[in-house]
């Protein structure tokens, strides 16, 4: 057993084996995968986001005026709801990339989605049941546990790393994956939530449920497209080796020519000084050098070790973009109502806005910001960064950070002069009045929202797809999802926090009158705890080591 790696090993021998693998997967490569593969899976992402949405982006208005929750209540609803969906995505990424892999999780995820979209059409218009609606809202959010964390990896996994161009075009990717998102988005904001307020939600729910069959269609049209890969079982196992062989050598002293780095030709992860105590799982003792045959519970190889510490080294940084989350959520919970007490009336005409609607700002600006990040800034930033994607990763999520605080200011400031209106014209006490500002004074926040998603969340994909193993890479989107859900109930804690201390001061803060309560201190304390949380990240971030393949 070639136990430690020569330094006289036949460099040109390896070489010759990567040669051959990539010229295999070049010539693979011009049959399946690439984007004439992965744009039959954009179609599907397309899909599910427009029906997501377009339930979403409204569901407060739904909860209030149709099944009568105060404001507070309906808010919680909505971020439970939320967290639930994000979170049932842990359950689907394990299952894909230890059991089911990443096609099939998403061919019965999407019937689930599909199921749960009729029993919601059904509970809004034929049996009218509030238990139902309810029930159906949770089967949705198990159609998502197993799309979201497969869907963008499997279109992603049509790219091969190892070659040049599509490694670029991978790093696009993500970017153009963001944008129709954005579009689905966008769309369903227009259109899906105009139909909830002037139609009704039964003929809104009937919409989106028949683009989700058409895109369930194309999918399977495109199946011969498609690089697929079969589960090589628990990826958590080799975490639990390293980690226990670890622990049965913790009182070796490092000793780098002792290191076992495996027994085949491939491409290793390069060791890292970070979290030395893991090194000791790949130190050979006596026991092991003497052995025919590797322990795995005792000896891993340097990419088993590397790729644990991969996953304990995004930790920090996910926990760090919690705070992110809470002020994305404001735009479906207080936004909306806020917007609600304002005039939404555009000109003479007397057609009024549908508060949801103002969304739309987000996505108009997402669809602007993101090819001319792409197509712009990358290559200008690429000439003197000479970082392939212009900044990195980490840079690109900071800056988006800093947006989501100076929205919170702006937020502030806007319904700090929304009271003082209510004040000087008497409507204090009159929380369905009519504000008389127009609602276009929400439009900076949006649009700041926007263009923190568009930095923030398309550097968060990136991050959680190329810096996880690639035997984890399903359960790194499930991460990244799960960061949203998490963070709605961080949201909802924040709240009930807010609600429970100011209560003892003699007033709310949030309640159901937004003309009585204090709506501009809540988002100056968002702001200051993002503040906060920002100097946190960027100490984290100036010591984050990237993935390296040797």
């Amino acid at each position: 057993m070639a136990l430690i790696k020569s330094s006289n090993s036949s460099e040109s021998e390896r070489d010759i084996r990567k040669g051959l693998i990539r010229h295999g997967q070049h010539h693979t490569n011009t049959i399946k995968g690439g984007w004439h593969a992965a744009i039959f899976i954009i179609c599907v992402e397309f899909a599910q986001q427009f029906a997501f949405t377009g339930l979403s982006s409204n569901l407060i208005t739904y909860l209030t005026n149709e099944i009568h929750e105060s404001i507070t209540e309906a808010t919680k609803n909505v971020n439970t709801w939320l967290g639930v969906s994000s979170l049932f995505p842990l359950l689907g990424g394990f299952i894909a990339d230890s059991y089911l892999g990443r096609f099939n999780t998403v061919v019965i995820s999407s019937f689930i989605y599909l199921l749960g979209m009729i029993l919601m059409m059904i509970s809004v218009s034929i049996l009218k049941n509030d238990k139902l609606f309810f029930i159906s809202l949770y089967v949705l959010a198990m159609g998502d546990g197993g799309h979201k964390p497969c869907v963008q990896t499997f279109a992603a996994d049509q790219f091969d790393g190892n070659m040049e161009d599509q490694r670029e075009a991978k790093s696009s990717f993500f970017n153009w994956w963001y944008l129709a998102i954005v579009l689905a988005c966008t769309s369903s904001v227009f259109l899906v939530v105009y139909i909830q307020d002037n139609v009704g939600w039964a003929a809104a729910l009937a919409l989106p449920s028949g683009v989700w069959t058409v895109a369930i269609a194309v999918f399977f049209i495109g199946i011969k497209r498609y690089k697929t890969e079969t589960p090589k079982g628990s990826s958590f196992i080799s975490i639990a080796q390293v980690l226990v062989a670890s622990c049965r050598k913790w009182n070796l002293k490092h000793d780098t020519s002792v290191y076992y780095y495996g027994d085949h030709y491939h491409d290793q992860i390069e060791h890292t000084d970070q979290l030395r105590f893991l090194d000791k799982a790949m130190m050979m003792d006596e026991h092991d050098a003497t052995n025919n045959t590797r322990e795995p519970w005792r000896l891993s190889s340097i990419t088993q070790v590397e790729e644990v510490k991969l996953v304990l080294r995004l930790i920090p940084i996910w926990l760090n973009c919690l705070m992110f989350v809470v002020v994305q959520n404001q735009m479906s919970t207080f936004f909306i109502k806020q917007g609600s007490t304002l005039n939404r009336t555009i000109g003479k005409t007397g057609f009024q806005i549908p508060p949801a609607s103002l969304q739309g700002v987000v996505g108009i600006v997402i669809l602007c910001g993101v090819p001319i990040y792409d197509r712009v800034f990358v290559p200008i930033a690429r000439k003197f960064t000479k970082h392939p994607s212009g900044i990195t990763v980490l840079q690109r999520i900071g800056v988006g950070l800093v947006l989501s605080i100076l929205n919170m200011v702006v937020s502030a400031l806007v319904e700090a002069k929304r009271i003082a209106i209510a004040i000087q014209y008497n409507l204090v006490d009159d929380p369905k009045s009519v504000i008389p500002l127009s609602i276009w004074w929400l439009l900076p926040q949006y649009a700041i929202l926007g263009t923190a998603d568009a930095l923030a969340v398309v550097g968060l994909q990136e991050l959680f797809y190329s810096q996880m193993p690639e035997g984890l890479r399903s359960l790194g989107a499930a991460a990244y999802v799960s960061l949203f859900g998490v963070g709605s109930f961080v949201a909802n804690a924040i709240i009930d926090v807010v609600i429970a201390i100011t209560s003892r001061i003699g007033y709310k803060w949030l309640g159901n009158n937004l003309n009585k309560a204090h709506l501009d201190y809540y988002y100056w304390l968002l702001a200051g705890l993002g503040a906060l949380n920002l100097c946190v990240y960027l100490r984290i971030a100036n010591g984050f080591v990237y993935k390296k393949v040797s």
